[in-house]
């Protein structure tokens, strides 16, 4: 558990979820949170979206996020990947709810709207919304958001290939870190013997 930003992120239940974005007040921000939910993706390159990688010209969401090789984090080899990720139906309609700024590039301009918000700028939105929400405790970063999804495809029966597919990790080393499993699974699979 991350404890003073040391440790790993926690893995987040739908519950969890559910608080934090009540106590984010403002639209703009509650997608940011709804895109690392259902997307996986790290939010430094969340923060670096533009409008034009999330929404067709005619401002309907496209039916993928793409998120840009040079947005994106390096592997260890020092090569970055593009990354598109289908929208989930949810996020979906957070979407098509959601009226980004046409008068910048970025889905999440800055004030003065010439480049997008800082990640330190994200991560201080979520820290806010966690403390509001009582969650501060238990060790919840933005990384959070990606462990999270990972785990809960695991959880939910999709194989590691797949994962590894969606995600973009170059191996299964990196992305076993990400995986979260229960005592009860663990158990489960020693009863099932």
């Amino acid at each position: 558990m991350k404890n003073n930003r040391n440790g790993q992120s926690a893995v987040l239940s739908d519950a969890d979820y559910s608080k934090i974005r009540k106590n984010i007040k403002s639209a703009k921000y509650k997608l940011l949170l709804d895109l690392a939910w259902y997307t996986g993706e790290r939010w430094g390159a969340l923060v670096k979206l533009t409008i034009a990688d999330v929404y067709n010209a005619d401002g309907t969401p496209r039916d993928y996020i793409n998120f840009r090789a040079i947005t994106r984090k390096a592997t260890p080899d020092g090569k970055r990947k593009t990354r598109q990720v289908p929208i989930h139906t949810v996020l979906s309609e957070s979407l098509a709810s959601y009226k980004p700024d046409n008068n910048s590039l970025w889905l999440f301009p800055s004030r003065e709207g010439d480049e997008p918000i800082s990640i330190r700028w994200a991560d201080k939105i979520l820290r806010t919304a966690v403390e509001r929400a009582g969650l501060v405790a238990k060790g919840i970063s933005t990384h959070s958001t990606r462990r999270s999804f990972i785990t809960k495809l695991h959880r939910n029966g999709t194989d590691l290939y797949t994962i590894k597919q969606i995600t973009g990790h170059q191996d299964f080393k990196s992305l076993e870190r990400y995986v979260e499993i229960s005592a009860d699974r663990i158990k489960g699979a020693i009863n099932a013997l």
